[in-house]
Formats: C-alpha cells, structure tokens, sequence
C-alpha cells in the first residue's frame, strides 16, 4: 500500500498553500492511483493541500479480493523521513521489513513503521487468507528532530476506543489524543488520528490548535452541508473546537489532524525529504543496492525506479 508519490501528486515546490487558521470545509476528490495490483483513492498529497499536521499521504485500498498467495504484491522498495501507519477494516497483509519483522496486519492492529534515515518492507499475501481486503496507509513526516534516525517498528492491537455521543459510534484512537485517551503509537510532533464507526449524526471534539481532515472510507457523512463519501474527502482548517458529523447511515471515517506541520517538505516516489540532494542520495542507494535500506527477507523482487525526474529533464544522471 506504500506509495509511490509522484509530481502529480505533490508539485516539486516546496511550499503549501498555507494553512487556513480559521475552520473551513475544503471539498476535495481523491487522485485513483494503482499500488501493486490494487486500485486506490489517494486523498493525501493533492495539489494546494500536502499535510494536514503531519499527516501527508493517505491512500484508501480496495475493497479487493485476495487470496493466500495473491495479495498486494508489493515487493521491497525503500522509505526515508517518514512514518507509514497501516489501518486494515477487512483482511489481512504481511508485513516484512529489513528490520527483520514478519508481521500479519488484520482488523483492529496498527502497523506503525518509522523509515527514518533508511528502511525497506514489503506487503504481500499471507499464505493463508483469502477473502476481502480493505483498508487506508497513511504516511506522517517525520520532524528535523528524528528524520535522519534509526529505524523502527511496533504493532499495537490494543487501543483505546471512546463512544460518541452516547452511542452514536465509536472512536479508535490510531495515534495521538482524543477524549482523554492517548494512544500507544510513537508520533513525533502533536497529531491525532482517529478510525470513526458513526451508526448516526455525532458531535466530535478537536483541538482548536489543530488542523484536520475527514477521509471517509465508507457510506457518507456531512460537514456543514457538504457530502463525503469514499473519494472525497474534507479539510477542515484549524480553530474548532468540534465538529458535527451528519450520518444518514452507518459510515466509517478517518479523522487526521495535527499542529500545522512546520518545516516544507519534498515528496517523491517513497521518500520525504527538505531537499532535492537527499532524494537523490536515497535514489543512488537504492539503485546501488547498498547497506542504507538493508534486505527484506522475500520472495518478491525489489521494486526498481528511474532517476527523479528533475534529474532526467536535465541530462544529469
């Protein structure tokens, strides 16, 4: 489910548009996008929007079929100045890195996987699930503080889960702060995610000094009079200090937010970076087949890339 990021998706400019510091309701459509042999909707990064908080990627997977030996099929391919959190609502994954971790991703576990200077993993078939997968990835950047770190990765199955208005859903704290209960994932900078079953219309509590979108995985829910549904999404600006959620019927929803993320970031294929020269470094490495991103122990072949693609425009290899 990993990428890749490319300048349709976040413009070779190092500068967002801004921040919205009063609430809004920006509207926007997913990008469809093939990772693997999956379809997906990608709601992050999009042009004039590239983080919200930390949050800057986030692809909505499937619902797909998948068999025992047939899965995403995404072979190695490497990661830097990031973390990807991995959120299944139906199936299974195998999750291998060159950490050494071998582990199975189903409903109600977090993979959470931290590149910092340098990691690889794949996705793939289990062996022995075959049925519906469905789920999102997203992608948090990783702060000058801990960017060019080591690498690391945890798997949390237990997590806190707070009722919406008094049985309107349900809130899985992913990672972060919501109602007074913190999640177990490590998150570098303020930031919030949260998985939301809404069975009816809910109020739900931010943090004014927070950013925040709304990625609906399932049915359809409002914001101030503005549908989403799977291929929408809503940003929501800072300043709020909740929001109503219209639900119709059962929907799930993600809800991202985050302190407006600080530093501008350059995206490109698998790699956040600050500058052109770190992606470049990261390419070489990947290409060379060197030390930096390790070996992932599988059958799958590694996924090459051309050169990025200012190198390409200018001859420069």
């Amino acid at each position: 489910m990993s990428g890749p990021v490319g300048a349709i998706d976040a413009p070779p400019a190092l500068a967002d548009t801004g921040h919205p510091t009063a609430p809004c309701v920006e509207v926007s459509d997913s990008r469809e996008a093939r990772v693997g042999r999956f379809r997906v909707r990608r709601a992050l990064p999009r042009r004039g929007r590239r983080t919200v908080g930390a949050w800057c990627f986030a692809d909505h997977m499937g619902p797909a079929d998948v068999t025992e030996d047939s899965g995403l099929d995404i072979g190695p391919h490497p990661h830097i100045g990031l973390q990807t959190v991995t959120w299944l609502t139906d199936g299974q994954v195998l999750h291998r890195d060159s950490l050494g971790t071998e582990q199975v991703i189903k409903p109600g576990g977090l993979n959470l996987m931290t590149a910092g200077g340098g990691v690889s993993h794949a996705e793939e078939a289990t062996g022995h699930y075959r049925g519906t997968l469905e789920g999102i990835q997203l992608w948090v950047a990783l702060p000058d503080a801990t960017r060019h770190g080591p690498a690391a990765f945890e798997h949390h199955t237990e997590l806190p889960r707070a009722d919406l208005d008094h049985g309107a859903g349900a809130a899985t704290v992913l990672v972060g702060e919501f109602g007074g209960l913190l999640g177990p994932a490590r998150h570098d900078t303020p930031l919030v995610g949260i998985d939301l079953d809404l069975r009816r219309s809910a109020t739900v509590p931010l943090r004014p000094g927070f950013e925040y979108a709304v990625v609906v995985l399932e049915g359809e829910v409002g914001v101030h009079g503005e549908p989403l549904r799977p291929g929408r999404s809503g940003y929501l600006g800072e300043g709020r200090d909740e929001v109503r959620l219209d639900v119709r019927e059962p929907a799930r929803a993600m809800l991202l937010g985050g302190e407006p993320f600080p530093e501008p970031i350059l995206m490109w294929w698998n790699f956040v970076a600050r500058t052109r020269a770190e992606i470049d470094a990261a390419h070489a490495s990947w290409a060379a087949g060197d030390d930096r991103f390790g070996r992932v122990r599988s059958a799958l072949p590694p996924i090459p890339t051309e050169a990025p693609y200012w190198q390409r425009a200018t001859g420069n290899r």
